[in-house]
């Protein structure tokens, strides 16, 4: 796709450091993800449809991520499979489409670019999801126990990383970094790795309104993710909260 064809508001991201900076500039913003493959037939349609719904609303960050060669932040929004479209206003997720299925994408940006208080975030919730109506007889966790977990889990250390991997074995490029920050700023920290509970980690997306990881946990509250981390390193806002 040449770049004279497209809008201010579409970018082709480079690296997971460019793909946070551009997420970052405005968390109030729709963004819309574009995963794709030049291999994969499906996406060089829907890439035309992408391109079209940037040029028709101004407003939306469009970020079209090649799946393949930026692994890490495929990896963070867990997609095995392209075209994959995720839908965000900051990091809040608002939809996720898998497939080439061009009404569904054009009718979602129409619906969530609308104003702010008509749309309900799925992930704007307090409570993580239910756990099905048989979970006793079946053997598994009920809601109130699964939250009584993550809670647990989330006050265990001072600082916890619920991450992909651990410390010394991360498997996603953004735990990586996240490691090394803390590292790096001296910070002792306990981890969890969420690839090892499913229910965990689809708990924590939806009680902490945060769709990817890593997350930083401090004195049981949810801090935020590898940008924010980032930006309270360098302004000293974490040096300050762990004082």
């Amino acid at each position: 796709m040449s770049d004279s064809a497209s809008p201010a508001n579409f970018h082709q991201v480079q690296s997971p450091d460019h793909f946070q900076i551009l997420l970052s500039e405005d968390l109030n913003r729709v963004s819309l993800i574009n995963f794709w493959a030049p291999w994969a037939q499906p996406c060089k349609q829907m890439n035309e449809v992408v391109l079209e719904l940037a040029k028709k609303y101004p407003n939306v960050l469009v970020l079209e991520v090649e799946a393949e060669t930026q692994a890490d932040i495929s990896e963070s929004f867990e997609v095995e499979a392209v075209p994959t479209f995720v839908i965000l206003r900051g990091h809040t997720l608002l939809g996720r489409i898998s497939g080439a299925d061009a009404p569904a994408l054009t009718q979602a940006i129409a619906e969530h670019t609308r104003a702010p208080s008509a749309i309900a975030p799925q992930s704007h919730t307090d409570r993580v999801p239910a756990a099905p109506s048989d979970a006793s007889s079946a053997g598994q966790e009920s809601e109130e126990e699964l939250n009584a977990r993550i809670h647990a889990l989330m006050e265990k250390e001072r600082v916890m990383l619920f991450m992909k991997g651990n410390p010394d074995q991360p498997r996603c490029g953004f735990s990586r970094r996240i490691v090394a920050l803390l590292r790096d700023q001296g910070v002792e920290f306990g981890s969890f790795d969420i690839l090892s509970d499913e229910g965990v980690r689809a708990g924590l997306k939806v009680l902490n309104n945060w769709p990817t990881f890593p997350q930083l946990v401090i004195n049981g509250e949810f801090v935020g993710g590898l940008d924010i981390v980032a930006e309270m390193v360098e302004n000293g806002e974490l040096k300050e909260m762990l004082q």
